[in-house]
């Protein structure tokens, strides 16, 4: 299994920032099966200085493997790789249901290594 964060601010695009992205919904995914785990909310305060709000956001991550954002800093995305999560850019048209259908499709395959290694890393262990 594969759990993935979508940045998003209606539900249906990937179409957040992250360093400012107040929601991340959270999916399961196997080669045959996509599902909702959660929305996670993240309190977005102004006042809070970059440190702070990134730690949110990292936090709001805990148990993801990806992460798919319409954008990202290079600071933030360090940070967020050293969390042990892989980052994935999209256009910010982009729909969650496009990428779940395209991951679940590269599971259905023989993944590459780089998405191998995060499978086996995610919290429910072991492959779909």
């Amino acid at each position: 299994m594969l759990t993935t964060a979508f940045a998003t601010a209606d539900g249906v695009h990937v179409d957040a920032h992250f360093g400012m992205c107040a929601r991340f919904d959270i999916y399961d995914i196997t080669a045959q099966s996509t599902q909702l785990r959660e929305t996670r909310t993240v309190a977005t305060n102004d006042a809070d200085n970059e440190d702070h709000r990134l730690q949110a956001r990292l936090d709001a991550l805990g148990g993801c493997a990806l992460v798919c954002v319409a954008s990202i800093g290079p600071a933030a995305a360090a940070r967020v790789v050293r969390a042990r999560v892989h980052p994935l850019k999209t256009a910010p048209s982009t729909t969650i249901t496009s990428i779940l259908d395209r991951l679940q499709v590269v599971l259905q395959g023989t993944p590459p290594p780089w998405l191998r290694k995060l499978q086996n890393q995610s919290p429910a262990g072991g492959s779909s």
